[in-house]
């Protein structure tokens, strides 16, 4: 990564069209300045690490001469706060989610594209949850054993291989597991859909969570 103070001396005193032109199309506003060695695609999905910072555009649409350093510039770093942070009860996934997630992403990868490498992850939006669980007793509804769980998770990643260089995908993840409440036989499935939207993933999981194992004696909340 270049020096940022001495590239935005050079950019304030003789600007490209480029950036002028985009200034003009936000009067009052801001103009985005990324390091596209971080990305795979320029028009996709950008981290908030490779923005080198921000070009301050006047109410006339024209450069102020102002530019705020962006001070997380840098590398991008994987971001799994939406998963470990929900307070949502995650041990059917394993004892560290956020690592269980990685590895099961990068293994697909690799499988998909041999000597792929996950670069790094970021979850986007809250994770959607599907459980299954068995009542104990009709007259107490709320109490139950758990037999199987799901979870959709959006995600923004980028993945570098020799043959295809630098990409930066977007998609869901989904993971079920079920026999949970079996001791040594829970099994799980995981599905990874590029260009999947969300809210389709949850309602798809709500039938993927019963091909997991055989039977469809849970019922889902």
């Amino acid at each position: 990564m270049a020096d940022i103070s001495a590239w935005w001396r050079r950019i304030r005193k003789s600007p490209p069209a480029e950036l002028v032109a985009e200034a003009a199309a936000n009067p009052g506003g801001s103009v985005a300045a990324i390091d596209r060695s971080l990305i795979g695609d320029p028009n996709g999905y950008v981290p908030g690490e490779a923005v080198q910072g921000v070009w301050v555009v006047g109410q006339g649409g024209k450069l102020t001469g102002e530019f705020v350093e962006n001070p997380n510039y840098g590398p991008p770093k994987d971001d799994f706060s939406k998963l470990t942070e929900s307070g949502h009860w995650l041990e059917w996934i394993g004892a560290q989610p956020a690592a269980a997630v990685r590895d099961s992403i990068a293994e697909i990868l690799d499988a998909q594209v041999p000597g792929a490498e996950l670069e790094w992850i970021k979850i986007l939006d809250e994770p959607r949850y599907l459980t299954g669980f068995r009542r104990l007793d009709p007259d107490a509804p709320k109490y139950g054993i758990i037999t199987r769980a799901g979870i959709a998770l959006s995600f923004a990643l980028s993945v570098k291989s020799p043959a295809r260089g630098r990409e930066t995908l977007q998609g869901v993840f989904s993971w079920a597991t079920a026999a949970i409440d079996q001791p040594g036989g829970a099994k799980r499935q995981v599905w990874f859909d590029l260009h999947a939207d969300l809210d389709w993933a949850e309602t798809a999981l709500q039938e993927r969570i019963y091909r997991v194992g055989e039977g469809h004696d849970a019922e889902t909340a």
